[in-house]
């Protein structure tokens, strides 16, 4: 019998008619003869209460003692579901990640999946399960203990069990009905793609997009799992949603399919730098054994054996950048004369599979910006995107513009 994997989020399961209404759509797709596996995460507004209450007991967390506490809140998600199904003639049973097992690596909040076996499912599905509602975000580590995946991991665990279970299809059921163009409430023209290719979603959602967790589409993407996200809150179709799938199932291939932007974005700028050999790494490698991440990167033109290194980074990590540089800076490993951050820019990014073959992009996108007197703080780009630093008061200018621009809330 095929199987489908089916995802909901903490709004899809928000409360008990949310879950009600969930388990309707199981139902259906068990009545359709798919085996479903379903992957549920807590109840929304759960995970944040859990965490609160483990900061205010324990100022030194212990993170086995929080990876137990915080999974709790798809425990209890995963029954209800189970409950649900069962009152509505399904035979369904819920799991926990350590039942399945789900294997992770023992990074206690940060665990990486290593293996899901099947055995134990397929032995319940061929005594009469229908449905297995598996708690998301979860799993076991080498140690014995329950750790989780960090946030979002329950799009993660969705992936990883369509591609042990070697699922048809992996749906993600969220509070949108797809994949736009761009935010649709910054453009009003945005527009739902049908399908979208691995590797632009994969942009997307790193460069802003909240649709998809990046490690979800990253795993999608090497095991060509097949993903649908779709709404929670409207009746399923077979043309329901956004496909995310291999570029060969898309017939035609826009020069750019979607704008997407980040508005968390900092700009450093390192002043009067030694410019030597080895600098930049004496930097960079400072900054990342801090855990700042990173992006784009400019280093000005060196006069007199000093130069200007700018980077970007989220705004979160501000603090921990400062703090690392300047303790370079103590030791002697790197010298300059001093630190500047600018808070108030925002990232705004193109993306599209068919810019391969089509040169132009990056050129009308600055005309476009320079026509609305946006000016350009900082370029970076890859195969398929072009992004830009901007002052963050241009950011919805600068998303409506280029949406424009490019035709994006065109059918084709």
């Amino acid at each position: 019998m095929p199987r489908l994997v089916m995802k909901f989020g903490g709004t899809s399961v928000a409360d008990l008619e949310h879950i009600k209404n969930a388990a309707s759509k199981v139902k259906r797709e068990v009545e359709n003869g798919f085996e479903v596996i379903v992957i549920v995460s807590a109840m929304s507004g759960k995970t944040n209460e859990l965490i609160a209450w483990v900061d205010e007991t324990s100022a030194m967390v212990d993170a086995r003692e929080y990876d137990a506490i915080v999974s709790s809140g798809e425990n209890v998600t995963a029954g209800l579901m189970a409950l649900s199904l069962q009152e509505m003639g399904v035979p369904a049973r819920s799991w926990q990640g350590w039942q399945v097992p789900l294997k992770t690596t023992s990074a206690h909040g940060a665990a990486r999946i290593e293996e899901i076996p099947s055995e134990n499912l397929d032995a319940k599905f061929r005594q009469g399960m229908q449905v297995a509602v598996v708690a998301g975000f979860q799993g076991i580590g080498a140690d014995g203990r329950i750790t989780t995946l960090g946030r979002g991991g329950s799009d993660t665990t969705a992936v990883a069990f369509a591609a042990a279970m070697k699922a048809e299809r992996c749906d993600i059921y969220t509070d949108v009905d797809g994949v736009y163009t761009t935010d649709p409430r910054i453009e009003k023209n945005a527009r739902k793609l049908d399908k979208i290719s691995y590797e632009e979603m994969l942009e997307l959602a790193s460069l802003g997009a909240k649709v998809l967790q990046t490690r979800s589409v990253e795993l999608a993407m090497r095991f060509k799992v097949r993903l649908r996200v779709l709404s929670s809150f409207e009746t399923a179709t077979d043309n329901s949603g956004t496909l995310v799938c291999d570029e060969e199932e898309i017939m035609e291939n826009n020069v750019v399919s979607g704008v997407t932007y980040s508005r968390d974005e900092a700009k450093m700028t390192l002043v009067s730098v030694a410019d030597r050999p080895g600098i930049a790494a004496a930097i960079f490698m400072a900054l990342a054994e801090a855990g700042v991440n990173v992006d784009m990167i400019v280093q000005n033109i060196s006069e007199e054996g000093r130069t200007d290194m700018t980077f970007s980074c989220p705004t979160d990590h501000v603090a921990r950048a400062q703090a690392a540089v300047d303790t370079a800076k103590s030791s002697g490993d790197i010298n300059f004369h001093g630190l500047i951050a600018d808070m108030d820019v925002c990232k705004i990014s193109v993306v599209g599979i068919g810019m391969r073959s089509h040169a132009g992009v990056a050129a009308k996108m600055f005309e476009v910006l320079s026509r609305e007197g946006v000016n350009i703080k900082i370029i970076t780009t890859s195969e398929i995107k072009v992004s830009v630093l901007v002052d963050r008061k241009y950011m919805e200018l600068s998303v409506q513009a280029l949406h424009d621009a490019f035709e994006l809330g065109k059918t084709t």
